[in-house]
């Protein structure tokens, strides 16, 4: 897959690290970084009337000191989304990236996605964004809109950065479980890196196969692989699984194979984003 390494960067904590994984895919596919920063339709716009109980020539004056106010902050907005991009190129860059471009966007961050995403091979996002709280349980609100919007893959990063050794990939048979194995075969990114393909759930001649089937698909692009089937419940085997073995980066699909509603990210996925403290590569 060509094109770009889409990475989205904010004021949060988390920015650092999307920067670093941008930087680690990058030099392992050879792929361009492009930062993105989005301003909000909210950013920089006006704020509320105050002045609906002026009358005469004061109100006149109160009105020019809004504008004026309003002006200043949309220039200040704008100054702070180039200084988050001169940061964050400067650390892509420090990471050893020749090729980065950045881009202040204004409007909505999935409007964003859709427009360029044709140029992407994978869209970059940190799990919580500026204006997330640290509760375990909350996400960034636009992560899973993104999710359920992109076609490219979407790498969750975590809020700390380490060179990832060892990848685990959930299988369930499902059509994003399928995509997600057919981008690790045929992506350079996966090269040498030890994968580990697991079904969470009951051990039938159905999932025997089906692991047996991915394992020769990935065999035949070079990767060798481990496969195992867990018995339990996938939200909580895959969550132990990586804290136990040390996995540095789950590969899902965003729906389960059983999934119904098209507009609701998939339990499993959605328990993942939240509790996995390693990188999360999703599949739609």
């Amino acid at each position: 897959m060509t094109g770009k390494i889409i990475a989205l960067v904010d004021g949060s904590i988390y920015s650092e690290s999307v920067c670093h994984h941008a930087a680690w895919i990058s030099q392992r596919t050879g792929a361009p970084v492009e930062l993105i920063h989005v301003l909000g339709r909210r950013e920089g716009s006006g704020s509320a009337d105050l002045s609906g109980s002026i009358r005469l020539g004061a109100r006149t004056a109160l009105l020019q000191d809004l504008a004026d106010l309003d002006a200043q902050r949309a220039k200040l907005v704008s100054h702070r989304g180039r200084a988050i991009l001169e940061d964050a190129r400067a650390i892509v860059d420090r990471d050893g990236v020749s090729e980065i471009t950045t881009r202040l966007r204004h409007g909505d961050v999935v409007e964003t996605i859709e427009e360029i995403e044709e140029d992407a091979r994978v869209i970059l996002i940190g799990k919580r964004g500026e204006a997330a709280d640290f509760a375990k349980g909350h996400l960034g609100s636009n992560l899973e809109r993104i999710v359920r919007a992109a076609h490219r893959p979407v790498f969750v990063a975590a809020r700390a950065f380490k060179p990832i050794e060892t990848v685990l990939v959930a299988y369930d048979g499902g059509r994003s479980a399928m995509k997600a194995i057919d981008h690790i075969a045929s992506s350079p990114l996966f090269q040498g890196l030890p994968v580990t393909v697991v079904t969470v759930g009951p051990d039938t001649v159905e999932a025997r196969t089906g692991l047996e089937d991915v394992k020769a698909q990935l065999a035949a692009a070079g990767l060798a692989a481990d496969t195992r089937i867990i018995p339990g419940q996938p939200d909580a085997e895959l969550g132990k699984l990586v804290d136990d073995e040390g996995f540095g980066m789950l590969v899902m699909g965003a729906y389960g194979h059983s999934r119904i509603r098209s507009l609701v990210v998939g339990s499993t996925t959605t328990e993942m984003m939240r509790s996995c403290k390693v990188p999360v590569v999703l599949m739609r």
